[in-house]
């Protein structure tokens, strides 16, 4: 929702458009590569990297994923505990950390227990934070002047469509790196990536509109703002905690799998750990990482796309139980880590794709060079 309120800060309505379509379609060919190959081989994302990275080369984006998604489930929770407890609770510290832990644990607990509880969760918090923040929405652009166009009109025109599209597609490539996980319970390949796509892009869509009317409506980012001018705090309440509870959970899982994978213990009690951290760090987390995760999200791309490589290059090593596994493939390693640095140091076309290109030509640099061999 916070790049939705960029977009419609920096762009007029067709131009919004026009950035969804175009982020959500490199977006969506990411995450359906991903899903095709989670599916297909019904191995997480953490599995994948040992066929790709190395058992010992896996540790970096294992690590690189579950650093990022703790980081992301604090802000979650302070985003929701800062704004409820203001309205609801007068906003002390007290109030703020009280509804910190409770969410933190709740969250926790329902990640605790795997893939099962999530889908519950999921199954009541997705269609329920479409159908009420879609409700909110078109109130607030009916109560607005004019039409919706009209209304994006007032923008400042600061960016570009291949702008704006960059912001849709760094602002869920990282979630969109962890997709094998959840799509390795796909019954097949094809199924992995059409839900894939197909949840992405509807999913993000609804999200980038909120953020973009609700900067509109308030000059905020955030649908519960919206809501809350329109008195309808309790609905309010209830969507920002399902939405974020959807998210943390998610990220809690993966990175609770990766840590399972660089400590070689069993998730659970990793991702009650990773849940723990992100708890008593929220409101640090909320005030203070934002800026370094933006840039963690520029890493994890290459990670995604030396992993779709490696399977279609290397069919064999993902179709095995029991594959001969290297310890580090220096090659991959190093797509991962020079992608990252040209995808945050390069003011030039979009990031994660720059990113993703570097990781590309390194990578298949390694696979020449060890045909040779």
């Amino acid at each position: 929702m916070w790049v939705g309120q960029q977009l419609a800060d920096g762009l007029d309505f067709w131009g919004f458009l026009g950035s969804l379509i175009l982020g959500g379609i490199i977006l969506g060919i990411y995450t359906g590569l991903l899903g095709y190959v989670g599916a297909k081989t019904g191995l997480s994302l953490d599995l994948l990297s040992q066929r790709a990275f190395g058992e010992k080369g896996s540790y970096l984006p294992s690590a690189m994923t579950s650093f990022t998604q703790i980081g992301w489930f604090g802000v979650g929770l302070a985003m929701f505990a800062i704004p409820v407890s203001k309205e609801l609770l007068g906003g002390s510290t007290a109030a703020q950390w009280g509804l910190v832990i409770l969410a933190g644990v709740c969250m926790t607990a329902s990640a605790y227990f795997g893939i099962e509880s999530l889908t519950i969760v999921s199954y009541i918090a997705v269609p329920s934070v479409a159908i009420l923040g879609t409700i909110a929405m078109v109130m607030a652009v009916m109560r607005g002047d004019g039409t919706i166009i009209d209304q994006f009109a007032k923008s400042s025109g600061s960016l570009t469509i291949i702008g704006g599209a960059g912001l849709v597609i760094g602002s869920f490539v990282s979630g969109g790196t962890a997709t094998p996980n959840f799509a390795r319970f796909a019954k097949d390949g094809k199924a992995g990536a059409i839900t894939t796509v197909v949840a992405f892009f509807i999913g993000n869509s609804l999200m980038f509109f909120f953020g973009a009317v609700s900067s509109i409506f308030v000059g905020g980012n955030d649908i519960f703002e919206v809501m809350v001018r329109l008195n309808l705090f309790y609905l309010a309440v209830l969507v920002l905690g399902l939405n974020i509870w959807t998210t943390n959970d998610n990220a809690l899982y993966t990175a609770g799998l990766g840590l399972a994978n660089i400590f070689h213990q069993r998730k659970k009690p990793m991702v009650l750990l990773s849940g723990i951290i992100g708890t008593v760090a929220s409101v640090w987390l909320y005030y203070n990482f934002c800026g370094w995760l933006n840039i963690l999200n520029c890493t994890l791309p290459p990670v995604g796309m030396i992993l779709v490589l490696a399977y279609f290059m290397n069919k064999e090593d993902f179709e095995t139980d029991q594959p001969k596994l290297k310890t580090i493939d220096w090659f991959a390693v190093a797509g991962v880590i020079l992608g990252a640095i040209v995808a945050n140091l390069l003011h030039w076309g979009i990031a994660s794709i720059n990113g993703m290109v570097v990781a590309a030509v390194c990578y298949c640099v390694g696979q020449a060079v060890n045909k040779r061999k």
